[in-house]
């Protein structure tokens, strides 16, 4: 792997224990995630997100249909409260959902860069990996020079 395709911080978010100690698994076999930080529930990785403290977070991977807060709901929350801090957060959907409508929900949500069928795969996290780097290429390409 070069060295751009390396995402410093991931969050995940899925009320699912297994799915999450697959997902670091495939994460930690990859070797482009510096830190991952786990939430088995949506709420409290939005209080994480939202104080002032927090470490910056570069990609989410959000589940869908979660109990106490679903990941719309999350959506919903964080773009109220994080405004421009969440649209600086490549979004990820996933879902075992087959339901066209959730996609389409997903995608009506400018944060949302990518909705994938359960389970992450590399595949999925060197693609991710590959939306960071142009978009921070793009975001420099905007910086003014000083």
């Amino acid at each position: 792997m070069t060295k751009a395709l390396f995402i410093p911080t991931v969050m995940l978010i899925d009320d699912e224990s297994f799915d999450q100690k697959l997902y670091k698994r495939v994460i930690a076999r990859t070797g482009i995630v510096g830190e991952v930080l786990s939430f088995l529930y949506a709420d409290e990785a939005l209080v994480f997100l939202q104080s002032t403290d927090s470490r910056p977070v570069d990609v989410i991977f959000l589940d869908i249909n979660m109990p106490r807060m679903n990941g719309f709901e999350f959506l919903e929350a964080a773009t109220a409260t994080l405004g421009g801090r969440l649209a600086k957060i490549i979004v990820v959907m996933l879902t075992t959902s087959l339901i066209e409508r959730d996609r389409e929900r997903a995608n009506s949500y400018a944060v949302v860069r990518r909705f994938i069928n359960k389970p992450l795969t590399a595949d999925h996290l060197i693609e991710v990996a590959q939306m960071l780097a142009r978009l921070k290429m793009e975001n420099a390409a905007v910086q003014p020079s000083g």
